[in-house]
């Protein structure tokens, strides 16, 4: 395995990846789309592990309520990248 990472966390990554650009997802959400539906907290704990942010998007999973969760990089930093996401789109798409 590339920098020692589980196949759980693997998963995890993988599953994040098909996050469209400007969208959120739940760790419920990634739980499930790996089949392991009771596993959020571990989820949580994969993208901490993550060597790819914010190439591989684990800025794009937040909380069943919509607050922001963790991020390695501190919430700030998830924040504004979830921001300038959403802008981009807003930009680059207005009819």
């Amino acid at each position: 395995m590339q920098n020692n990472l589980t196949d759980f966390q693997w998963s995890v990554l993988t599953a994040i990846q098909k996050i469209p650009f400007g969208e959120t997802r739940s760790y419920q959400w990634v739980a499930g789309k790996i089949g392991k539906p009771k596993a959020a907290r571990a989820v949580g704990q994969a993208l901490n592990k993550n060597p790819y942010a914010p190439t591989i998007p684990c800025h794009r999973v937040v909380c069943a309520d919509g607050s922001l969760g963790g991020y390695a990089g501190g919430s700030r930093l998830k924040k504004f990248l979830l921001n300038m996401e959403k802008e981009s789109l807003n930009h680059f798409c207005k009819k």
